[in-house]
């Protein structure tokens, strides 16, 4: 649910910002200190940093390999940037951009790390799967970093990882560990 409370956030709360543009702008300038969809924003981060953790709770309880670890730096790295908004005037702040860098980054490693063990678990077409979303989430989102797109990269990243943890968490309720797995 966490990824979901979090693109629901930023998408309507990010349309009825005057002057907010989703494909200029950052995420992060919906929940900067005193922005007026603060609030709302740093709800939607707070909801995606549980909801990635305890995601990551599950997934270490479901498949081998380190994928869990990553998923918990995500959600931990959210709860940073939740925990450390932009200023008013827009500057950013490095620790900000630190926790969005590291977030970023095991964001994209989730589904590299899990190709494997998804694959054992649910067929042959998720290691594949896995390896283009974590290819595409992570050159999205570090692509990001600078120019007239960045919002739109960024939106782009994060829908590609976010839509792989959806699914992958729909694939394991749905399939059980078998004793061999």
């Amino acid at each position: 649910m966490g990824p979901v409370a979090f693109t629901t956030a930023w998408a309507v709360l990010g349309a009825r910002t005057p002057g907010y543009s989703a494909v200029g702008d950052a995420i992060s300038q919906l929940a900067a200190t005193g922005a007026p969809e603060q609030v709302g924003m740093t709800a939607g981060l707070l909801a995606l940093g549980l909801g990635l953790g305890a995601y990551g709770v599950a997934l270490r309880a479901a498949v081998d390999g380190p994928a869990w670890a990553s998923a918990v730096v995500t959600g931990a790295a959210s709860l940073a940037v939740a925990a450390l908004p932009l200023p008013a005037n827009g500057a950013d702040i490095p620790a900000h951009s630190f926790a969005a860098a590291a977030g970023y980054a095991a964001l994209a490693a989730v589904p590299l790390l899990a190709a494997g063990p998804m694959a054992r678990r649910a067929g042959g077409g998720w290691a594949a799967a896995s390896r283009a979303a974590g290819i595409v989430c992570g050159a999205c989102l570090l692509a990001s970093g600078a120019g007239p797109a960045s919002g739109l990269l960024q939106r782009a990243g994060l829908a590609v990882g976010h839509g792989w943890i959806a699914a992958s968490a729909l694939v394991l309720l749905r399939r059980p560990a078998t004793p061999s797995s």
